[in-house]
């Protein structure tokens, strides 16, 4: 069993990026992982001052709900950050929720791949949805979610969904209407 950590960078309740996450949570919960789900339009964090207060093992000095969420961060295996596509990339949300990581990072005295510090080893996943379903279409979000979570914090990839076709964006949620469903539903149940 392993201690999954999902954050919900969508602001819909029921919308594509929501219904993708419920799908798979049942997997992962069906093969006997703990699921958390924590969503970033209940839980404000804000994006990092770079004020360096934090440095190192300090809690961060802005009063949001990240220093709430860090025993959860701590405590997971695997941290599956789930968004929708907004310009092109991970929605603001997830990608403040990422930056404030600097602040529970340690202190290294020989860092790996010109890195200043190391942070907790972890696995992680990328859920997306998008209205668009360009071969293009995931390509800046792939590369941060790469760059900044694989080849800089030093985490573990464990997969991507990426959902595009998912409809129009002042339309009601078409992702059911998709196999993406059934996919992040298999996602969960094998993602271990």
């Amino acid at each position: 069993m392993k201690n999954i950590l999902v954050i919900q960078g969508g602001g819909r309740k029921n919308g594509n990026t929501a219904q993708l996450i419920a799908h798979f949570v049942k997997g992962a919960e069906e093969s006997g992982h703990s699921i958390e789900v924590i969503s970033l339009a209940e839980n404000e964090v804000k994006g990092c001052l770079g004020c360096n207060a934090c440095r190192y093992g300090k809690p961060c000095i802005q009063k949001d709900a990240f220093n709430l969420i860090v025993p959860a961060i701590k405590a997971a295996d695997c941290i599956v950050f789930a968004s929708p596509l907004y310009f092109w990339t991970v929605s603001s949300k997830i990608k403040a929720f990422i930056e404030r990581f600097y602040c529970i990072a340690q202190e290294d005295p020989n860092p790996p791949l010109g890195r200043y510090e190391k942070y907790p080893i972890k696995d992680c996943a990328l859920l997306m949805t998008s209205a668009d379903n360009f071969f293009w279409t995931f390509e800046q979000a792939v590369s941060y979610y790469k760059f900044a979570l694989i080849n800089y914090i030093g985490f573990q990839d464990k997969g991507m969904l990426l959902a595009g076709g998912c409809g129009d964006t002042n339309g009601k949620p078409q992702i059911a209407q998709t196999n993406h469903l059934q996919e992040a539903y298999e996602f969960g149940k094998h993602i271990y």
